[in-house]
């Protein structure tokens, strides 16, 4: 695919990055406005502030000129790392409502928060879809490639394709994510032929497939494409429960490949950082705008995961050790949690640095 201007490419990349941020700060606000936890700071991106306005709790909404994500400050909460300030430095009409001193129970809902409204911004999108457009494909194969391993495992037009390594695959966007993370791999394929199931042990082929930022990869290849691209659009009531199910078989793919990455069937050189972000995003936006809304949902699950790992300084980090104070009934020592968000510290930056010379390696750069 041609590449789009570096213009629609940095424009797509906030356009996403913004959007999707605020939706998981919000998230966080939002709960501990609820347990009336008081905000400092409700910041998008980093650095100097460009356009920022206090609203009348005293809360001041900006905007960074570094767009690369962005924070919520709470009183009692003042560092990236949620090292407490000293109770002395709180004004003392608001020290009882300082996120350090709410129950461990709140810290950890207004924490989660932020992840789950990740979650929920790709729920409502999708439902969007399925009730406006349509609902994803269907998986009923349409036809088989020759030459290919659905075509050496006697799989034929009109079959429904149950599963394939044990995972359901109502779509077949499911049968591709399936499949693309196991390539040359032997797996078990459920179908419903004619009303019969049968089981088929199928060696899965390979195909090279390009990124946005032109890197070549191999993926898993079956050989099938469906009967139709996509089914009528359904009431909205059918459109939610439809959407809930699709983002948490999304999310289970993402589990799926992280599992076969540590397996080293899949190559770490696909993992990518803000460099291919803002490519798969100029990509989308040069599609159009339904395929650029679309891929904002795809990100936003994306976002949300990678909160939810427990690794300190993510949001996963801190539900860790909230969990572990409400099974000790007391919080880790002020030494531990440095050492803990050091590491955690540290393997971020290691990770952003590895991405990003994966990235600028499939920029040509070397």
């Amino acid at each position: 695919m041609t590449q789009p201007p570096l213009w629609l490419i940095l424009l797509a990349f906030v356009g996403a990055l913004g959007p999707l941020v605020f939706f998981h700060e919000l998230g966080h606000y939002l709960v501990a406005r609820w347990f009336k936890v008081p905000a400092e700071a409700f910041s998008i991106g980093f650095g100097r502030e460009v356009l920022g306005w206090t609203d009348k709790q005293g809360t001041r909404w900006k905007v960074g000129w570094l767009p690369l994500g962005g924070y919520v400050r709470f009183v009692g909460d003042m560092s990236p790392a949620s090292e407490p300030v000293a109770e002395s430095s709180i004004p003392p009409e608001l020290r009882q409502r300082a996120f350090q001193l709410r129950p461990v129970h709140q810290r950890f809902l207004i924490v989660l928060a932020g992840p789950v409204a990740n979650f929920l911004l790709a729920i409502l999108i999708f439902a969007s879809f399925f009730w406006l457009v349509g609902t994803p494909r269907t998986n009923v194969v349409g036809a088989i490639s020759p030459n290919t391993a659905a075509a050496s495992a006697g799989l034929q037009p009109g079959d429904k394709i149950l599963s394939v390594a044990g995972r359901e695959t109502p779509t077949f966007d499911a049968i591709f994510n399936t499949v693309a993370v196991r390539p040359a791999e032997t797996v078990p394929i459920t179908i419903e032929r004619q009303g019969s199931i049968r089981q088929l042990q199928v060696k899965l082929g390979t195909a090279a497939i390009e990124d946005p930022s032109g890197q070549q990869f191999e993926r898993g290849m079956l050989g099938v494409s469906p009967t139709t691209q996509v089914s009528d659009p359904v009431p909205i009531y059918e459109a939610v429960p439809l959407a809930v199910d699709y983002t948490a078989r999304l999310t289970r793919a993402i589990v799926d490949g992280l599992v076969q990455l540590i397996r080293g069937k899949v190559s770490p050189k696909q993992l990518g950082g803000p460099i291919k972000i803002a490519q798969v995003a100029g990509q989308g936006a040069s599609l159009g705008a339904l395929p650029f809304v679309e891929l904002l949902a795809l990100l936003s699950i994306n976002l949300g995961f990678i909160n939810l790992l427990p690794v300190p300084m993510l949001d996963g980090g801190h539900l860790f050790f909230y969990a572990v104070e409400a099974v000790r009934r007391r919080p880790l020592s002020a030494r531990a949690m440095e050492w803990a968000f050091r590491g955690g510290l540290a393997a971020i930056l290691a990770l952003l640095i590895f991405t990003t010379v994966n990235d600028l390696s499939g920029l040509g750069l070397w």
